[in-house]
């Protein structure tokens, strides 16, 4: 099972579409994909700055952006099936389907080591695909890339969070950061690990 992150920064891009159609084509019981924050999570931030509350709401908050893009995304594929929990992921793969992860089992009451600006939805996209013993974590940027850095190296010029690199430190499975431009090579790595 692969886990693949849709960042926030392609919820206004036409290349969602094309994004979600090659997943929902060929990764039928196979990719989960996560969504980002994007614009939906700066609101939580935007508020948080104006009223100062703490890091565990503004969490929750830029969790149910999560969600709310995870229901544009469906929107958009009716294929994919929104799922909260585990055990809906692994329903959903089960019947032949993608997933779309809306996290609301990631709401919390006190403050852990989720619920910091620290991880973004790309440590959440981490935290899960360890969870679920993935095969391969896909984080779909729409900045450039440069394919030889290393995890620490994209941290460092924010490409992702500052937590990232230990979520994906002992990972068994192949991290893959890539550009919003790179759909079609995700696809045919995906095909070719459907045939292999």
């Amino acid at each position: 099972m692969w886990v693949v992150k849709i960042g926030g920064s392609l919820s206004r891009d036409p290349l969602l579409k094309e994004w979600l159609q090659h997943l929902s084509e060929f990764g039928g019981g196979r990719v989960v994909i996560v969504p980002g924050g994007g614009e939906f999570a700066d609101q939580a931030r935007e508020h948080q700055a104006v009223w100062r509350f703490d890091d565990v709401a503004a969490h929750n908050m830029a969790v149910l952006g999560m969600a709310q893009y995870a229901l544009m995304m469906q929107g958009l594929c009716r294929r994919l099936v929104i799922a909260a929990t585990d055990a809906q992921i692994r329903e959903a793969l089960r019947a032949g389907r993608v997933a779309v992860w809306a996290p609301l089992d990631l709401l919390f009451q006190e403050p852990n080591r989720l619920t910091t600006w620290d991880v973004s939805s790309d440590s959440l996209a981490a935290w899960l695909a360890n969870r679920l013993n993935a095969e391969r974590l896909v984080i779909v940027k729409s900045c450039e890339v440069e394919p030889a850095c290393t995890i620490e190296a994209y941290a460092t010029q924010g490409i992702v969070d500052r937590s990232f690199a230990g979520f994906t430190r002992d990972a068994p499975y192949p991290v893959d950061i890539v550009n919003r431009n790179d759909g079609s090579r995700v696809r045919d790595r995906l095909l070719h690990a459907t045939a292999d």
